[in-house]
């Protein structure tokens, strides 16, 4: 059997890269979707998705705006959904958004979203033991799931580890004995889930 492996390199690039390609690709789909209240509902949960990636600034208002903003630049403003706020056009926007911004190291590695810079900053507050050691082995098998997602095809640990000591300003050390889940195993239950979704997508389109 030939695998076909695809690199983002072969890709276009992506419009707004903090949130990675991932969200992109929901993007693509979501105006791929003929019922306008499925894409309704997926546009939201995009966007939800989107608030809980890179945390944003400001009040509920502006957060909304923005964020609604981005998701119609991510689809080149060819969105046909209800949105709750101004509809976004590229008149409206005035600047481009520029990087979303992370503290320190975050700017590099954002891409690792919200709950693992929250996960990193609880790690810090443990006294030393196998209560943080086990939080510090979830902390990198979530960044494993996360690095795999961008299309790699494998990802050492030792690149991990050193993540989680940058992105904790030096404060925490994975253990050089922490048993990681393998690349294999996740692009396993990668597959896995990829084609259940595709099943879903079918059955659908042949109501």
């Amino acid at each position: 059997m030939v695998v076909e492996m695809t690199y983002n390199s072969s890709r276009r690039d992506l419009i707004i890269p903090e949130y990675g390609r991932t969200i992109q690709d929901m993007v693509d789909h979501l105006k791929s979707i003929a019922d306008k209240d499925e894409r309704n509902k997926c546009a939201a949960a995009i966007v939800s998705v989107m608030g809980s990636v890179v945390a944003q600034e400001g009040d509920k208002e502006e957060v909304q705006k923005k964020l609604w903003g981005q998701l119609y630049l991510m689809a080149g403003y060819d969105l046909d959904v209800d949105c709750p706020v101004e509809r976004p056009t590229p008149e409206s926007r005035q600047e481009a958004p520029g990087r979303l911004n992370y503290p320190g190291a975050m700017s590099r590695l954002g891409h690792y979203g919200q709950l693992t810079r929250d996960l990193i900053e609880k790690a810090k507050t443990y006294e030393d033991g196998d209560e943080k050691n086990a939080l510090l082995v979830t902390i990198g098998n979530l960044m494993k799931r996360h690095f795999l997602t961008w299309n790699k095809n494998t990802v050492e640990n030792a690149l991990i580890r050193e993540q989680i000591k940058e992105m904790s300003d030096g404060a925490l050390i994975l253990p050089e004995d922490a048993e990681l889940v393998s690349s294999a195993e996740i692009l396993k239950s990668k597959r896995k889930t990829s084609d259940a979704l595709e099943r879903h997508r079918g059955k659908k389109r042949k109501r």
